[in-house]
């Protein structure tokens, strides 16, 4: 979830939103430290922070605080087990702050790079006990969401979960592909060489890209990037996927299609030069083996599911490198 994006819309909307963040987790809990909600004044919320009987402890609360007004954050340690009777046996902390219109200018560049997801967060309790943030850019996957030396600050990685996914194509599927990808820990560039192709609206983590030359949007990727590509052209597709290949610097390089279409473009692709180690990085078709189905939603569901087990796969990669 892009909680500071949806603090905005929660303030723009109501007039004042409460912001609900797992500070620490001790032991077992249903959700990591980091997680947040975004509560408004009339009841409705955003994001969950684990559901059942704590969640519905912090709902309470933020409503308690959001009826007192902007003020300083407020914390409370609970034991899950003896408190709220939850059987997951650990101790989780929560910090509830409240904002208003006075914070939209200091929220508004926090949510454009959460959506981003390149930067850190440098925070700090303030002299009037309300949560001081300051935007540092560039900075990746370091800090807590609220350490234990407060005078001194935290860290408080921003989007740091979320995999950039390459979607080139905006036909049926990749509109469903789309929306199955808007609440999961995924940054979308959305790219076709059709403007007319894409909705009026996207989902707020996607970002719509009209590109005349569609392959060319791939010098611009992040490596590990996530390619997905169902344009409504072969050519098109060819062309993305063999420079996707070539680039060998993506973590993953998927085709819509069948076995022959795959076989067609590896034929074509060998013949351009592509090792046999290159062409059997495609993968084609895309989506988990055993979900039938070829309406637009079912390939969507079943390619979101694929690429989130890449993803989790890349990062866990990626802190056994760094012995994390």
């Amino acid at each position: 979830m892009l909680a500071f994006r949806r603090l905005i819309d929660a303030i723009e909307a109501e007039g004042s939103a409460a912001l609900v963040t797992l500070a620490r987790v001790q032991g077992s809990s249903p959700r990591e430290a980091g997680a947040r909600m975004v509560v408004r004044p009339s009841g409705g919320f955003h994001g969950t922070i684990g559901g059942g009987a704590l969640e519905w402890a912090a709902l309470e609360a933020a409503q308690g605080v959001l009826q007192r007004g902007r003020g300083p954050a407020t914390r409370r340690s609970l034991a899950l087990g003896p408190e709220l009777a939850q059987c997951c046996g650990g101790r989780v902390e929560w910090r509830i702050e409240t904002f208003d219109r006075r914070d939209l200018e200091e929220l508004t560049p926090i949510a454009t790079a959460e959506k981003r997801g390149q930067a850190t967060l440098r925070a700090r309790v303030g002299s009037d006990g309300r949560i001081e943030r300051m935007l540092e850019e560039g900075l990746r996957g370091e800090g807590l969401i609220g350490g234990e030396s407060e005078g001194e600050g935290w860290a408080e990685p921003l989007g740091q979960s979320a995999r950039t996914v390459y979607l080139f194509g905006a036909g049926h599927v990749g509109r469903a592909l789309a929306l199955a990808l808007a609440p999961l820990p995924f940054v979308v560039r959305w790219i076709d060489s059709r403007r007319e192709a894409f909705p009026e609206y996207a989902p707020a983590n996607v970002a719509l890209i009209h590109a005349p030359e569609p392959a060319g949007e791939l010098a611009s990727a992040p490596d590990g990037a996530l390619i997905v590509v169902m344009t409504h052209s072969h050519a098109i597709d060819l062309e993305i996927v063999a420079d996707a290949l070539r680039s060998e610097r993506f973590g993953f390089v998927g085709l819509i299609g069948s076995a022959t279409k795959r076989a067609r473009f590896l034929s074509q692709m060998r013949a351009a030069g592509l090792s046999e180690t290159l062409l059997t990085k495609l993968i084609c078709p895309i989506g988990l083996p055993g979900v039938g189905g070829k309406e637009p939603a079912v390939i969507a569901a079943s390619t979101a599911a694929q690429l989130l087990m890449v993803s989790q796969r890349l990062l866990a990669e990626d802190f056994k490198q760094h012995g994390l």
